[in-house]
Order: structure tokens, then C-alpha cells, then sequence
């Protein structure tokens, strides 16, 4: 049988086809190296106009006001053709991780979109932020960044849109939000801040936080942590408190879970509903880092088609904070990674729909204090819109549920008074302890840990 038959090519054949293997390696090679130095002229154009819209440098060369600026948008776009029209057909479309928000948006963004992404920022910017904190707290020794017990001063930061509810009811349920946050916030020494006004009117709705934080980090040098906490999650553990001791070392606490992040690539491996972030550079970089795929309208729908993209499970909607954030730790894990603390040993963030329904169950075989499954810290109702026109879930069952945890957290802060709630299910609320005339004894003996008894 000869070679033909056999399926193997002649020696002289087998040598042509290594060598055309050979010099298309070095042809698409050849081909990215002059894409890139088109991306890197572009990247100069950009920085131009970013130059230009914060030093003012029109001044400099010339008044050639708005005729310039589309000419060098329509220079990008020519550019962005030429790179696209160049690129290798193998290529994979998909934005690897590790570009930086930049690069990846390039394949995805028109020239307009990306240069509005390069000239925005949360404010000035700031590179000395701990040495200004650190004089500050030295000059003004009035304002501590430690309680009188010795721990780091905490800031609970939380908010609602400026107007009305759609839904009536919901203005009624913030209001039990809020107070179940003064609550917690009473009983452990931490300050609060409720904020209604959009302090940034390109970063509204997901992304309205992250101005506000930043804010409040430069108007509070005195306090340690901002910890941000969303409207529709309660602290359903009115004895737990937050191990800060674990995280001497780290900037970030978010709940999460690392093998969703970083292996499975999932949009919800973490949950940006409460987390804290230290009061430093280190934060003030994260979130110029994070803040670019928020401003609304085009950038924040082209950011959106880039997460859905490259997190599992994504839906394809508009650019969300949590999202971008869990994209920014895969693309920069090595800049930010070693900072970020994600915490799942207690429920910094308890989907509420696995844990309303238990309640009774926990109370007959836990204790506050537990902060886990077995007691939940924090029940966030992901999904449910209280205030909106529209949820992920019946409003009905989101607003039974609600109820049920604020009465379940509440009813630890009623029992110091002698009261509680009939049944979760009810704002009602009977007498459990007799009146006395020497009420400091009961108090003496009061712990916050202790089983509730009742429930309904």
C-alpha cells in the first residue's frame, strides 16, 4: 500500500504545508503588532482629549472649539475600522481579562462613547489622600477615628431616590428600613448618613453609592469604615457585630464567594448590597477604577454588552455596579486582589428568599448573635422592588416578606421594653413581662444574645 493510501503526504508536500503553518503565525503576528500601534496612536488621541477637557489645553493650541473635537472623533472611528477590518478571523471575539476598562472597550465602542468614558471621574483627582487624613486626624484630636471603646469609628451609609415612591406602600417600608438601621446602629456605636439627592447626575440609580461614598470619605477623615448598606436589606441580627479585627490588613469586606468569581467567571459571585470599604488611597483608587461603566446612556449600555459578555450567567442589560466590580477584579486581580476581603463565614448579604420562611425554626433552635444561617445578620430583598412600579417578584410576597423580617429584627430591640410581636406577620405587638418598680434589675440582666421566645 503506498503512501497516498494511506492518508500521509510526500516528504516534499509535507515541508510546503509546515512552511505556509509557519508564515501564517508570523503574518497575523505582523498584523497585530501594526494593530497595536494604531491602538496605541489612539490611545494618544484620547489622552489629547481628556488633556483637553481637564487642563484646559485648547488654550494652548488653539481655539479650534467643537469643528476640531468631531474631526478627531471621526479620525478615532476611521481608526477603529481600520484595526477591526484588519483583524485575524481566528481571533477570538470575547474580551480576555487582564485588558484594562480602556482597551476592552475598544472592540465594542464607538469613538464618541469612548472618548465620554475616558474624560469621566468621580471628582479631582487625589494621590495623597492617607498623608492629608493623617495630618488632619493629628491637628483635629477631637474627632477620633476610634469610639471610645477602642474600635474603628463606622460610618452606615444608605439612601432612597429623591422622589415619591411609585407605590405608595414603599415609602411605608423604607421608613421600617431606616428604622430598623437606627436600631442596630444605636445599639453598637455606629454613625449613619441616609442620603436622598443624586450627588452625580450621570451616576444614578446602581451607581448612585459609589459618589456618595466617595464624599463622605473626604468630608469624614475621622472615620475608619464607610459601610454601605442598600434600602432593602435589614439587619435581621440585632446582636451580631462585624469581626473588623479580620480584615487589619484589607480595604474591602463584600460577601461573596471566590470559586464563582474567579473560576466560573458568575455575575453574582458577590453582592455589592452591604459592603465596606476602608477610608484610604488604596479606596479612592478602587473606585475611579470602578466608576467609569456607570455614567447612564451609551457608555453604560456599551459597558453592559462587555459584562454580559464575560460574567457566566449575565443577563444583557445595562452596566450594574456589581457587575463592573466583579469584572474589574478579574481583569485587575493583581492590583486590587490582595486587599479584598470576601466574607461568607456569616451573612454580611442573606438572600431573602431562602432564609423569611425559617424564621420560626430559627427561633426554637438559635439565638441572635450567630449571624450565619443559623441567625442571619443581614436579609436583603435582591429582586423586590418596595418602592418601584416593578420587581423580579410579586409585590405581594416581597411585602409579606419584608414585614417578616423587620418584625423578626425587631422584636430583639421590643423585648428591652418588655414587648414583642404577636406573629412576624403582624405590626401588633403584646406586653411579655410584667411591670416593676425596679426595672434596673431586669436590664442588669438583659442580654442581647438570648433566645426570643416568641413567635407566630
Amino acid at each position: 500500500m503506498g503512501q497516498e493510501a494511506t492518508g500521509f503526504k510526500t516528504p516534499p508536500e509535507r515541508d510546503r504545508l509546515d512552511a505556509a503553518r509557519t508564515r501564517a503565525p508570523r503574518r497575523r503576528q505582523i498584523r497585530k503588532t501594526f494593530n497595536n500601534l494604531k491602538i496605541t496612536v489612539l490611545c494618544g488621541v484620547v489622552t489629547i482629549l481628556v488633556l483637553r477637557g481637564t487642563i484646559g489645553i485648547r488654550s494652548l493650541a488653539g481655539a479650534g472649539g467643537e469643528a476640531d473635537d468631531q474631526k478627531v472623533v471621526e479620525d478615532i472611528d476611521r481608526i477603529l475600522r481600520e484595526i477591526r477590518s484588519d483583524s485575524d478571523p481566528d481571533d477570538d471575539d470575547k474580551i480576555p481579562f487582564g485588558f484594562n476598562s480602556t482597551a476592552a472597550a475598544l472592540n465594542y465602542t464607538s469613538a464618541s462613547v469612548l472618548a465620554a468614558a475616558a474624560n469621566y471621574t468621580l471628582g479631582p483627582r487625589i494621590s495623597d489622600w492617607d498623608e492629608q487624613r493623617r495630618r488632619w486626624l493629628g491637628e483635629n484630636p477631637g474627632f477620633p477615628s476610634r469610639t471610645f471603646g477602642l474600635k474603628p469609628r463606622i460610618l452606615l451609609v444608605t439612601g432612597s431616590p429623591p422622589k415619591p415612591c411609585d407605590n405608595p406602600i414603599g415609602d411605608h417600608y423604607l421608613l421600617k428600613g431606616t428604622k430598623n438601621k437606627i436600631d442596630y446602629c444605636r445599639l453598637h456605636g455606629i454613625e449613619i448618613v441616609y442620603n436622598i439627592a443624586h450627588l452625580d447626575r450621570e451616576l444614578v440609580g446602581y451607581w448612585a453609592k459609589l459618589p456618595l461614598i466617595r464624599r463622605l470619605m473626604l468630608s469624614h477623615p475621622e472615620v475608619e469604615w464607610i459601610w454601605w448598606m442598600d434600602s432593602d436589606a435589614l439587619f435581621t441580627d440585632m446582636a451580631f457585630e462585624i469581626p473588623l479585627d479580620r480584615y487589619a490588613a484589607h480595604n474591602l469586606v463584600v460577601h461573596g464567594y471566590p470559586d464563582l468569581i474567579f473560576e466560573k467567571h458568575s455575575w453574582i459571585g458577590l453582592n455589592t448590597g452591604s459592603f465596606l470599604l476602608r477610608n484610604c488611597q488604596w479606596s479612592l483608587d478602587l473606585l475611579d477604577a470602578w466608576a467609569p461603566m456607570g455614567p447612564k446612556g451609551p457608555i453604560r449600555d456599551e459597558a453592559g454588552k462587555i459584562l454580559t459578555a464575560n460574567l457566566q450567567g449575565r443577563p444583557a442589560f445595562e452596566a450594574d455596579d456589581q457587575s463592573a466590580l466583579i469584572y474589574l477584579l478579574l481583569s485587575q486581580q493583581d492590583r486590587w486582589g490582595d486587599k479584598i476581603y470576601i466574607e461568607n463565614s456569616y451573612y454580611l448579604h442573606g438572600y431573602w428568599a431562602g432564609l423569611v420562611d425559617r424564621y420560626e425554626e430559627m427561633m426554637d433552635k438559635h439565638h441572635p448573635g450567630l449571624g450565619d444561617e443559623r441567625w442571619p445578620f443581614v436579609t436583603h430583598f435582591v429582586g423586590c422592588k418596595p418602592c418601584g412600579s416593578y420587581g423580579d417578584y410579586p409585590v405581594e410576597r416581597c411585602l409579606s416578606s419584608m414585614e417578616r423580617a423587620f418584625n423578626f429584627a425587631d422584636n430583639q430591640i421590643l423585648r428591652m421594653y418588655g414587648f414583642a410581636h404577636g406573629k412576624l406577620s403582624s405590626p401588633k405587638i403584646k406586653r411579655t413581662r410584667k411591670q416593676t418598680t425596679k426595672p434596673l434589675e431586669f436590664l442588669d440582666h438583659l442580654n442581647l444574645e438570648a433566645r426570643i421566645e416568641t413567635r407566630g
